[in-house]
């Protein structure tokens, strides 16, 4: 599971040991990052944002009117020198209040909660969905039909994705991000930043490399444990 981020925070410093910091946890992507929340409204409009870095003072809005003045906002873990603040940070939801400067530990321990947050958020709305058996996209002005069961991948490129079914081929304008969340996660894993691949179609696994039939899917090098803990615990059986 990949958190995409962005950085809001008038210092450079600070917005590149960010940066470093995010380089180093191999969960976080860095996606953008922006001098004041007024710039950073058009990248989380724009992108998959699923987790802030917010510095609380800067110039024009500060990261607290920032906050009370937004609307379904990402995730937010407040990065900032004041530690005074806290308490108003945590009443406005953040995931976790950072007081710089601060370790890298620190930081891998904030952003864990936010990667937790996120795995139950998933797997409260695929619960939500496991009476389905079929979901519906648009594509080419029409509102077509997708049965869970004859799905075999998804496939990210930018702001689109392909669906790749039993009989046809969907070309939807919608994220990974986005349609991961609505799929049953006990059924439908991401394997690769690209790439969402049906359980249910795994004829076979070399190495790093999933087939699905005639169609191979190599598993991301960051998602490889996770991908493999979950395909085969318990359902190994060796001598």
């Amino acid at each position: 599971m990949i958190l995409n981020c962005i950085i809001i925070d008038d210092e450079p410093i600070a917005r590149k040991l960010l940066q470093e910091y995010i380089d180093e946890t191999d969960y976080l992507e860095l996606v953008g990052s922006a001098e004041n929340p007024l710039k950073a409204t058009a990248l989380i409009n724009e992108l998959d944002v699923d987790l802030i870095f917010l510095d609380v003072n800067m110039p024009k809005m500060n990261g607290f009117q920032f906050l009370r003045s937004a609307t379904n906002l990402p995730m937010v873990i407040m990065t900032t020198a004041y530690g005074q603040y806290a308490l108003d940070g945590f009443e406005l939801a953040v995931v976790d209040y950072l007081v710089k400067p601060f370790s890298l530990e620190r930081f891998i321990k904030a952003t864990q909660k936010a990667l937790e947050l996120k795995s139950l958020k998933q797997k409260s709305s695929s619960a939500a969905d496991t009476q389905a058996d079929h979901f519906y996209v648009k594509c080419d002005g029409k509102i077509e039909r997708v049965l869970y069961n004859e799905l075999i991948y998804i496939e990210a490129m930018a702001n689109y994705i392909t669906l790749y079914t039993d009989s046809k081929k969907l070309v939807v304008y919608l994220t990974i991000k986005g349609i991961q969340e609505k799929l049953p996660a006990d059924k439908f894993i991401q394997v690769h930043k690209s790439h969402i691949i049906n359980t249910d179609k795994i004829s076979s696994i070399e190495g790093s490399m999933l087939n699905l039939g005639n169609t191979k899917i190599n598993i991301g090098s960051s998602f490889y444990d996770d991908v493999i803990d979950k395909l085969l615990k318990g359902r190994l059986f060796k001598r």
